[in-house]
């Protein structure tokens, strides 16, 4: 069965790692896709309510910069973070098993 991530799953990215990602898995393009698509959302969301990036950091308690990498689609921001943002602006997502 494949799933989203490579079959590499252990493999350090150190170029990745140098330009200060913190990520250090190999992630499937379709994942990757998924990430930046929410962080799409997110940011529409956030600016379809008027508010700014200081205004979603504060009402989701974290950093301004955590609001500007869920929109710019970095994968290493933690999954919490990413799911309240959209929950802050009613984006729902559905989840879907890989084709077979």
């Amino acid at each position: 069965m494949q799933g989203l991530f490579s079959s590499s799953l252990c493999s350090w990215d150190n170029a990745a790692m140098a330009q200060g990602k913190r990520i250090s898995v190999d992630i499937h393009e379709d994942a990757l896709r998924a990430i930046k698509d929410m962080g799409a959302a997110a940011k529409q969301g956030r600016l379809a309510a008027g508010e700014g990036q200081s205004a979603a950091a504060a009402r989701l308690g974290v950093h301004v910069q955590t609001i500007a990498r869920i929109e710019s689609g970095e994968p290493g921001v933690a999954i919490g973070h990413v799911l309240g943002m959209l929950a802050l602006y009613g984006i729902s997502m559905e989840l879907r098993p890989p084709a077979a």
